[in-house]
Formats: C-alpha cells, sequence, structure tokens
C-alpha cells in the first residue's frame, strides 16, 4: 500500500530565498526520434539490447536481435508510429514535456519555487544523465526520481535504477537521491483513473463495459519475484470499487504480447474478442499502467483494438485517454513529491 513518509499534512512554508531547490527527475520509456524505420531501428536497439527488459543470455539474444528483430520490426513499427505521429512530435513525448511543466508549476504554487523538475526518457532522448544534469545545473543537490509507471516492474523502474546509477559513474559530487519505486495504490491516481473513466462515459454514454488493460510482461519474470501483475490487480480493484462497478461489468487484461512464451492473462485480444462474439457492444477501455499516451494506447488499443473489437462483431469501442496532464493526475503527483520530501523541504526552511 502506498504511504505517505512524512506524518506531516499540508503544503510546507515556503524556503528561505538562499535555500538550494529540490529536484524532480520525472522519467519514462522514452520514443524513437522520427517515425521513419531508421529512427525506430535506434530505438529498439538500445530498448531491446537492456537485460531488464528481454531476460536472455547475450550471447544468444544479441546475435537474433540484430539478424532478424532489427531487420523486421522497425519497418512494421515505424507505419504504427506514422499513424499517431502529431505536429509537435511523438505523443509520448509531448505528453511527458507537458507533464514536466504542469508539475514544476504545481509545486511552485505549493512550494513557491522551491521545486525544479526535468524529464529524462531511459531511451531516447532527453536521456536521464541530460535530466540530471540539468537539475544540478539549476542548483539541485537533491533529487528525487519518480519513474511515471505506477505498477514497479524490473523491466521499468528497475531499468531506470540501472540508467541512474550508470549516469552517475562519471560525477565527482553525486546528488543525493530518492527513487518512487511505484505509486499503484496512491489515492489521487485512483480518484484521477475513476474521474477519467466517469468523463468518458458522459461524453459517450453509460452503457457499455469497463476493460482495464495493462501492458503485458512474461510469466516467467512474475513468477521470479516481479510484484507487477499482483500491483496491476490491485489498481485494477480500487479503480473498480471507487466506481463502485458491478464485478460483471469490468475485467482486467493484458495487451502488447510478443512472441511465443506464457505472458500475462488474460490477453486483451482474447478478452476482446470473447466479449465482441458473446454480445457485447459497446466497451470502454482504460490503460491504468500508462501515464501518458503513447503508441500502445493510441494506436495498439485506440486504433487496433477497435478495429479488431468491430471485426469480431461489437460496435463501439471507446479508448479512455491517459492521465497525460489532467489537473487531477497533476495534483496527484505533486502529493507524492511532497510526502516524499517533506523533510528536504523542512532543512532549507532551517
Amino acid at each position: 500500500m502506498y504511504t505517505n513518509p512524512s506524518p506531516q499534512q499540508g503544503d510546507p512554508p515556503a524556503a528561505r530565498e538562499d535555500a538550494q531547490p529540490t529536484g524532480v527527475l520525472i522519467t519514462n520509456l522514452g520514443t524513437p526520434a522520427a517515425p521513419t524505420t531508421a529512427a525506430v531501428r535506434r530505438y529498439l536497439a538500445e530498448f531491446l539490447s537492456d537485460p531488464r527488459v528481454v531476460e536472455l543470455p547475450r550471447w544468444l539474444w544479441l546475435p537474433v536481435l540484430h539478424a532478424v528483430i532489427l531487420r523486421l520490426r522497425p519497418r512494421h513499427s515505424a507505419a504504427a508510429y506514422r499513424k499517431i505521429w502529431s505536429e509537435q512530435g511523438s505523443p509520448l513525448l509531448v505528453n511527458a514535456q507537458r507533464q514536466a511543466t504542469a508539475l514544476e508549476s504545481a509545486l511552485a504554487e505549493r512550494w513557491q519555487g522551491s521545486v525544479k523538475v526535468a524529464l529524462g526518457m531511459r531511451y531516447g532522448k532527453p536521456s536521464i544523465a541530460a535530466a540530471l544534469k540539468r537539475l544540478q545545473d539549476r542548483g539541485a543537490r537533491r533529487v528525487l526520481v519518480l519513474p511515471l509507471y505506477p505498477q514497479y516492474s524490473a523491466t521499468t523502474t528497475g531499468s531506470t535504477y540501472d540508467a541512474l546509477l550508470e549516469a552517475l559513474t562519471a560525477e565527482r559530487c553525486v546528488p543525493e537521491l530518492r527513487v518512487v519505486s511505484g505509486y499503484h495504490d496512491h489515492p489521487g491516481y485512483i480518484d484521477a483513473l475513476a474521474a477519467s473513466v466517469r468523463d468518458a462515459r458522459d461524453k459517450h454514454g453509460q452503457d457499455g463495459r469497463l476493460l482495464m488493460s495493462f501492458h503485458g510482461l512474461p510469466q516467467r519474470y512474475c513468477d521470479a519475484g516481479d510484484p507487477y501483475y499482483e500491483q496491476c490487480l490491485e489498481t485494477a480493484r480500487l479503480v473498480a470499487a471507487r466506481l463502485q462497478e458491478a464485478p460483471e461489468n469490468w475485467a482486467l487484461a493484458f495487451q502488447s504480447r510478443v512472441g511465443r512464451e506464457r505472458w500475462l492473462q488474460p490477453y486483451t485480444e482474447s478478452l476482446l474478442r470473447e466479449w465482441a462474439e458473446s454480445g457485447v457492444r459497446t466497451l470502454h477501455v482504460l490503460c491504468p499502467g500508462f501515464s501518458a499516451d503513447c503508441l500502445e494506447t493510441l494506436e495498439e488499443i485506440g486504433i487496433r483494438a477497435a478495429a479488431l473489437f468491430r471485426s469480431w462483431g461489437g460496435e463501439s469501442l471507446h479508448y479512455i485517454p491517459a492521465l497525460n496532464d489532467r489537473r487531477d493526475h497533476i495534483t496527484a503527483l505533486s502529493d507524492i513529491v511532497i510526502g516524499q520530501t517533506q523533510d528536504w523541504q523542512q532543512a532549507n526552511r532551517n
């Protein structure tokens, strides 16, 4: 269960004018620099070379990655990216930048400018190392790292730890660091998700089932101790309870499966087909594990899954946007930052 580590309540008083700011580094997965085959290939090479992501012996995996995967997959992925790319660029990067700006503004209102926020991506740019340097250049000597993965997995938050340590190996003066390992049951996060469902139903109608689709993970990762599955279940249960959703009207599933091995189940596509063929006509899909809209939400669910649902007999699949920079989401994130750094702010006031 998420708990506030500080017993203090409310917003802290303003810091001294000469106090060093607290740095907040928000991170996400990353994105190709452009929706082209070459750019996607570079991105996937970095992403899929991470031993946290693909837990296979390097001598076995890397030849397959470079001889097969990176020859075939980038073209297909680039085509998918082109369907969602905007004039501003990659939706994930655009949304993450807006989150960083909104979070710094929200914290400035509560702490009068004593907190600086920077964005770093685990793969691609801006890098985690560059974001850390930006915070240090802005005077931060204490940094809270907030990976925007509500549910912890070694493949995401764990990999962020690795990138942080690598970025600090060349530092002479290492900043004091804290890392938020997850916030899958944080009340503000749950409230924001429930509010987004209500907003979608107000727009598209109250009828239809609710599917909460999380990114998948190989089953063996969880069998080895990764807590991701249980945290996804808890998030889904809490959202359903907040909405007072009838048990028969909602379900949880896992998307984005690749390869032949067994991943977390039920699979999103399989459940969509089962529901459509059994007579379900309208569906609302929420993706609680994605803090910002990206390829997996906009293209995989909003375009591909919607088309499949209709092809199997369904009538309408309404994708519920990620929380992005919604005010209630930014408020929840700022509450997490405050809860994790109250003692740092107290030190700045002394």
